[in-house]
């Protein structure tokens, strides 16, 4: 009876993750058949229209932090955890009125790419393919991470066992067809997660609303009603600050979001593909903070080192039985997309880096080709971060992919602001300023993720190193070229001109 009991729990996970595994094939399979050329592979001969494009990138941004890792922080540590899904947000707005359509006029495939377009120099460019890998390998973490955590706690298996089917479905999926058909993979994927967050939280708001409402006992716990910033006077004001800096500039330094305005017709769709998204992400992190209300009332003892499971567990807990498995199972799909999509859309990002600067470069008599160079680059895009993941599984995920944003924030953002905006950016500025914000950076990260620490000012600085990272960047960037004004590249005029010269105008001469 035992058996047959554990084996009927851990049916509704099984056949959610098989099932979302076979969709996200099936579609991948499909969208193959319209991928024929390498423009297809890397950024879908620049054709996927706006409204596709911004389901694609809700697909992929939507991660497992997202999913998962807010409402736990909510859980744990209350209302001032808001401000991450704020700033991821928020984000895109920055990114709209600063980057999107020049970025996409640029005509460049990666980030490094448009470095090298911009500033004329080799070496600028293998600097940032080595910050791409590097914060793609550092985001990919906490999804094979949540993936993990979403098989243990649903069917119990192995905590690696969900970071390799993730692995393999990625894999197979963007293997074959690269940036044209996981577009398709990435739209499904979007909506079949706000759907597996929308439907369970009406039926647990009306179960809160039938026994919690009218109970006190039941009601919004105190620490909600706290202003939105982190405890501490001084430290904590710190870390709410730079966790804002760290998600409002962070979004549009992310490798797998860039490549994505790569792929819209012209600039003017950029700029719509990014309204669109913003609405999407309104929409959708609605839905976090109300698992997260709800886990206070019904969930406390998650809250103890399992906050990232509350998703997961809170249809079971608060209704049980089959509508409660169900509720349950649906979940388990939107999460297991959410792995999926991210980190697709990641594995292109990083291949396509790779493929261009190590895969696809003649290695004695041997040379792979495009399409050949990129799968070869799949495969290490995504083995070496699954083996980063397996001795790191207790790092909340949230926490995860807010050090990525802070990396980013602190790299990719001072270079293509000043890249876009000011004709002064030398290339020994760009190299002196990714060095400083990436080696700040970096090391608050690998010193956060190394093993915890007690609470003071240097935790502070390092867990949350954007307030200071991306000043130091920026500032490196300006004064270096100041100091190097000479090497101002020659076309830099002319490359500032068809940033921000609209394509109807440019047509018209």
């Amino acid at each position: 009876m035992r058996l047959t009991a554990v084996s009927t729990d851990v049916v509704p996970g099984i056949v959610a993750v098989v099932l979302v595994s076979l969709a996200t094939l099936a579609i991948g399979t499909w969208g193959l058949r319209i991928s024929r050329t390498t423009s297809d592979f890397f950024v879908a001969s620049r054709t996927v229209r706006p409204r596709l494009n911004a389901s694609a990138i809700g697909g992929e941004y939507l991660s497992a932090a997202s999913f998962l890792g807010v409402a736990g922080l909510l859980l744990t540590f209350g209302a001032e955890m808001l401000w991450y899904p704020v700033g991821w947000t928020a984000g895109y707005l920055v990114l709209l009125v600063l980057v999107a359509a020049p970025l996409r006029r640029s005509g460049a495939y990666t980030l490094p790419d448009f470095a090298e377009a911009r500033l004329g120099s080799r070496g600028v460019r293998k600097l940032c393919s080595v910050l791409v890998v590097g914060i793609g390998w550092l985001y990919l973490l906490p999804q094979f991470q949540g993936a993990g955590v979403t098989l243990r706690a649903t069917i119990g298996a192995p905590t690696w066992a969900g970071s390799l089917v993730v692995a393999l479905v990625v894999l197979a999926s963007v293997s074959p067809g690269g940036m044209r058909s996981i577009t398709f993979v990435q739209a499904f994927q979007f909506w079949l997660k706000l759907t597996a967050l929308l439907v369970p939280i009406f039926v647990l708001l009306a179960v809160w609303a039938s026994d919690g409402a009218a109970d006190p006992t039941h009601a919004a716990p105190a620490a909600w009603s706290v202003p939105l910033a982190a405890p501490g006077g001084g430290i904590g004001l710190y870390t709410t600050y730079s966790l804002i800096v760290a998600t409002f500039l962070g979004t549009m330094g992310l490798p797998h979001v860039v490549v994505r305005f790569y792929t819209n017709p012209d600039g003017r769709a950029a700029r719509r593909t990014t309204l669109a998204v913003l609405v999407l992400l309104g929409i959708f992190y609605v839905l976090p903070p109300l698992y997260g209300a709800l886990g206070r009332i019904y969930a406390p003892a998650l809250v103890s080192g399992r906050s990232d499971v509350l998703v997961l567990e809170l249809p079971s807990l608060m209704v049980g039985g089959l509508l409660g498995a169900v509720l349950t199972g649906l979940v388990t799909a939107g999460a297991f997309a959410a792995f999926l999509s991210t980190s697709s859309g990641l594995t292109i990002a990083v291949a396509g880096v790779l493929s261009q600067d190590v895969t696809g470069r003649r290695w004695g008599r041997y040379r792979l080709g495009g399409v050949a160079a990129f799968r070869v680059a799949a495969a290490i895009a995504v083995v070496v971060p699954l083996l980063m993941s397996l001795p790191a599984q207790d790092v909340a995920v949230a926490r995860t992919v807010g050090l990525a944003f802070a990396v980013t924030a602190s790299t990719f953002a001072p270079l293509l602001m000043l890249g876009i905006w000011w004709r002064g950016l030398t290339p020994y500025g760009a190299v002196a300023g990714l060095l400083v914000g990436g080696l700040g950076s970096g090391v608050a990260v690998t010193w956060t993720l190394a093993a915890s620490h007690s609470p003071g000012w240097t935790t502070a600085l390092l867990g949350q190193p954007a307030a200071w990272s991306v000043p130091a960047s920026f500032l490196t960037m300006v004064v270096v070229s100041r100091l190097t004004r000479s090497s101002v590249p020659a076309h830099a005029g002319r490359f500032m001109v068809r940033l921000h010269t609209p394509e109807a105008v440019d047509l018209q001469r």
